[in-house]
């Protein structure tokens, strides 16, 4: 058996099952959940009727680089969303969700041989960056973010000691669960220490169409071509459709950028055994092609945020979020325990926000919040702000 299992923590909801176990929820209450980031929208038809037609590709071993057809959809979205033109044939590979990515990638990337490596993850963080670091054989390095500046991560505060020995960092934007997104002097900063360091950069972008002002959260590949880094060296992007196209049942995305990278990620993947269905891709060709039901995806959210967001402010401190379907929550006290009561008298469940973190020198930057994720109905997510404010009332 693989010893570096025994090294992973347990999954966020597992803890939250483990939290719940003791206590018996309000029976007078239908359960509401905000704890999973599952869109709950409803997929689009054209998606449904364009994997209907494609059934035929049920007979059919696929390509495990994808079909030209799915490679050209994914660079002209990226063209169209990004402004910049990518190879579709060496800087862009279809992948089987992000998740499945930003896993497998650590996997390639890793030199374990090389004593003492060690990959950079935010704090708090999507626990996969860092399952995928220690079943590579690596050493997570967690940087907090700051709540101050808008849940940015200092790069510079990480030491020279550290960058030394770091193969790869994940960045997450906009961030799960902050929903912060990084500017363009962030990014310059995580160039350079790249540069110097030559560590490669995976950018975690699945969030990036879930948007509340009039302009979209700038991408990876953006910010480097806007600072003159043309060949995208040691930068991989990823995307997906689950957010944007609310299909998570698909499990279809794409990574784009350094194509070096994506030369020995393709031969990983080849023995890894990770190609799209032919079905599948047939389904994200349409889906990658049309925006229009993104922007109704989109104007979904927009309601929803707009709607809960002034009435949870008015008894917690919590703020629109940059980007995203979370509201990162300060409750000012233990988060553990807040979600436990909340469940129990409420039937109400949210994330608590040190699940998502790890304590560094004493501190955990999760604690005191909770995650909310309006994934559901507007209905829905408006009965849960009553019950947060009624709960809020109760402790008042």
């Amino acid at each position: 058996m693989n010893p570096l299992l025994d090294l992973l923590q347990p999954y966020p909801f597992e803890r939250l099952k483990q939290l719940f176990a003791s206590v018996t929820p309000n029976p007078a209450l239908q359960a509401i959940s905000l704890g999973i980031g599952e869109p709950k929208h409803a997929t689009p038809e054209i998606i449904k009727e364009a994997m209907v037609k494609a059934l035929s590709g049920l007979a059919s071993y696929p390509a495990t680089a994808g079909e030209p057809a799915l490679r050209q959809a994914c660079a002209d979205w990226v063209e169209k969303r990004y402004q910049l033109k990518l190879d579709a044939n060496t800087q862009i590979l279809p992948v089987c969700g992000s998740r499945e990515a930003l896993f497998s990638f650590a996997q390639t990337i890793i030199n374990p041989d090389e004593q003492g490596a060690l990959v950079v993850c935010p704090n708090p963080f999507y626990q996969i960056y860092e399952g995928a670091t220690l079943l590579a054989g690596a050493t997570p390095y967690y940087v907090a973010a700051d709540a101050e500046k808008n849940f940015a991560t200092n790069w510079q505060a990480v030491p020279e000691e550290v960058w030394q020995k770091t193969q790869l960092i994940y960045v997450c934007s906009p961030g799960n669960p902050t929903g912060a997104v990084m500017q363009l002097e962030q990014w310059k900063q995580l160039f350079d220490l790249s540069k110097q360091y030559n560590f490669v950069i995976a950018s975690d972008e699945c969030y990036s169409e879930i948007y509340f002002q009039d302009t979209p959260p700038l991408g990876g590949l953006q910010a480097a071509k806007a600072l003159g880094i043309t060949d995208f060296k040691n930068l991989v992007c990823f995307t997906s459709l689950s957010k944007r196209s609310n299909v998570p049942g698909m499990r279809s995305g794409f990574v784009a950028g350094d194509a070096q990278l994506l030369k020995k990620f393709l031969l990983f993947r080849t023995y890894h055994g990770s190609a799209l269905s032919p079905v599948i891709q047939q389904a994200s060709i349409t889906a990658w092609n049309d925006e229009a039901h993104v922007e109704l995806n989109r104007a979904l959210y927009k309601e929803k945020f707009a709607k809960v967001t002034p009435l949870l402010a008015q008894h917690y401190d919590v703020q629109l979020p940059d980007a995203g379907f979370y509201l990162w929550m300060n409750v000012k006290g233990d988060d553990a325990e807040f979600a436990k009561a909340l469940y129990q008298e409420f039937h109400l469940t949210v994330l608590p926000g040190s699940y998502l973190a790890r304590e560094v020198n004493g501190v955990n930057p999760g604690q005191g919040r909770v995650r909310l994720a309006l994934v559901a109905s507007v209905e829905e997510c408006l009965e849960a702000t009553e019950r947060l404010i009624a709960f809020a009332k109760s402790r008042a």
